[in-house]
């Protein structure tokens, strides 16, 4: 299929990425059928989602297929896929080594945002190649979305909602809203009406928790006296010169109106300035949130943080094509079983997030680390560990890194930093990568988060490499 004058016109949401998206986009047209290998977790979802939908709008005959891990041996079954031309979305940059060495079985074509190997391929598109940086500037979706824009121009203004989903997913909005090149995609959601770019209280939950709920659960806030205190949260609420309830049930912040959430927060910010929390982390309650507007307000699709937990709760449990239905419009049987796995979800990483309190993290001289085993699955580790920071015992002012068991002889390690982290130095893709090739396995990601696969007797080994590597940072 050759590109109309429209895609031919148009440069797309990031000019500096245009070049290489048109030699993607080219590469795929002339393909007989594609496969589209995607990552399992809320980016790589949504990066597949998009590649899907563009292929399809493009006329080029595609097949999906997900990796927890691109390691070796997953590159080797796409090798023996019989396909001529293989999109890689959310990874592949990193794995660029290995993938290389079966160019005599399939044309590699990559959107990624993760460190690049030192290996090149003619179709890459990584912001990362043009100096933007790919762990806060643009996600896999987003470089999936730049993609999609190169195959289908403007017509596929529509995807930046998706795009969104999978930068927030990807922890892309921790200083207060998007920045860099996906302020680019959010423009083109608002324009295209799928996207809604709203000023709103910044805690979790705000379409489908009862307001008690929000506000205990707000692990953003940790104001002492409403944060993990279901009774605290209640008093505070019921001081509120509010109704609150409505036929005997807790209201949710989607249900109140534009006064009663100035008044609630206000009243919040009074609260917590009363019980001493520092004036970065007040500031912090109030900021940029974005909204999906084709979406039913109240559900866990309205709002793109909420969204991209769902999609996390279906590819982490072996049903990323449960994800990847919901992000192509499934709203009955794909939704339903979405909500069911999200129930499990929540409850694995609340029993997870229990556990790391109870057992407590061993503090090395420059990072902090629990072994969870067994005891919480290797898909949601990294997760658990991010979750912990601030819980008790846990320290903000170190990197923690958590390993549980992969199987087969292996652990997983995920490593969770701050951007306050990363601005003194920290690069956990490096400690990751660098750490684990010492000991026989490999890791990479982003600088505040990141993660390895390293040999399971190697766990003392790595964390003392992890431990130097840190140290050198910071």
């Amino acid at each position: 299929m050759n590109a109309d004058a429209d895609v031919e016109a148009d440069s797309g949401p990031v000019p500096a990425l245009h070049d290489r998206a048109v030699a993607c986009a080219d590469r795929l047209r002339a393909a007989d059928r594609v496969l589209l290998a995607s990552h399992i977790d809320a980016d790589g979802l949504t990066s597949a989602a998009i590649a899907a939908s563009a292929l399809e709008r493009a006329e080029i005959p595609f097949e999906t297929t997900f990796e927890k891990q691109l390691d070796r041996a997953a590159i080797e079954r796409i090798a023996r896929s019989s396909y001529e031309t293989v999109l890689f979305t959310d990874f592949g940059s990193g794995q660029l080594d290995d993938i290389v060495a079966f160019d005599a079985a399939f044309t590699p074509v990559i959107a990624d945002h993760h460190q690049p190997a030192d290996a090149e391929t003619d179709y890459h598109l990584n912001p990362l190649l043009e100096g933007i940086d790919g762990a806060s500037e643009l996600s896999g979706a987003g470089a999936s979305y730049v993609l999609a824009r190169a195959l289908g121009g403007e017509r596929n203004r529509d995807l930046a909602g998706l795009a969104v989903v999978g930068a927030v997913g990807d922890m892309q909005d921790g200083d207060g809203g998007l920045s860099g090149a996906n302020e680019a995609l959010v423009r083109d959601g608002v324009a295209a009406g799928v996207l809604a770019e709203e000023t709103d209280l910044l805690l979790y939950g705000r379409q489908t928790r009862p307001l008690p709920k929000l506000l205990e659960y707000a692990s953003e806030a940790r104001i002492p006296g409403i944060s993990n205190d279901e009774a605290g949260a209640v008093s505070f609420l019921t001081d509120l010169d509010l109704d609150l309830k409505s036929g005997g049930e807790w209201r949710r912040w989607v249900d109140l109106t534009g006064d009663e959430r100035k008044t609630l927060v206000n009243a919040l910010l009074r609260y917590a300035i009363s019980r001493g929390v520092p004036a970065d982390r007040v500031n912090g309650l109030i900021g940029t949130t974005y909204v999906l507007t084709d979406e039913e307000p109240g559900t866990e699709l309205r709002d793109v943080s909420e969204f991209s937990t769902l999609l996390n709760a279906t590819a982490r449990y072996e049903r990323a094509d449960v994800g990847l239905a919901v992000c192509l419009g499934d709203r009955d049987a794909a939704l339903d079983r979405a909500r069911h796995l999200l129930r499990n979800h929540r409850r694995n990483l609340s029993e997870g997030l229990q556990w790391v309190k109870t057992e407590g993290v061993t503090v090395a001289d420059n990072l902090q680390w629990f072994d969870a085993g067994d005891e919480i699955r290797e898909t949601i580790v990294g997760i658990v560990a991010g979750m912990a920071v601030g819980a008790s015992g846990v320290r903000h002012d170190l990197p923690i890194v958590a390993f549980a068991d992969a199987g087969d002889g292996e652990v997983k390690v995920s490593a969770r930093g701050s951007h306050a982290l990363v601005r003194r130095g920290l690069d956990l893709s490096v400690v990751m990568r660098e750490a684990s090739r010492a000991v026989g396995g490999d890791g990479g990601g982003h600088d505040v988060a990141a993660g390895a696969t390293i040999p399971a007797d190697a766990r003392d080994e790595f964390l003392d490499h992890a431990d130097r590597i840190v140290g050198e940072q910071l």
